[in-house]
């Protein structure tokens, strides 16, 4: 009998508990990215208080920067609905991937 087999579990939890779930934090960090980057986030701050569609005609400058910041603060505003409902589904995934094996083991001991 080889040495490996009695770490066994002990492997399989250090994975299951440790390996796992950093790999899928750092998964949903990826994809968090890329969500702030399909929403270009990052040029809808830097550009917040410039007119819309660069219009700076005589007259139109205030009227554009007003109907700029509106637009933009919608857009800002939808993307921190859809990011906040992303994070709640990526808590939920790794909440339940972490009790998993647990609720397994429980209802296999139940006999439901």
């Amino acid at each position: 009998m080889s040495m490996q087999y009695p770490l066994l579990p002990l492997v399989i939890a250090k994975f299951w508990y440790l390996d796992a779930p950093l790999g899928l934090v750092s998964y949903f960090g990826s994809v968090n990215g890329s969500f702030a980057r399909l929403f270009s986030l990052g040029l809808l701050f830097k550009t917040f208080f410039q007119p819309i569609k660069n219009e700076y005609r005589q007259g139109l400058v205030g009227f554009s920067i007003g109907m700029g910041i509106f637009i933009k603060s919608i857009l800002i505003s939808i993307f921190l609905l859809c990011f906040l409902f992303l994070l709640v589904l990526e808590f939920l995934f790794l909440f339940s991937f972490i009790l998993l094996p647990i609720f397994s083991v429980v209802l296999f001991f139940l006999n439901i």
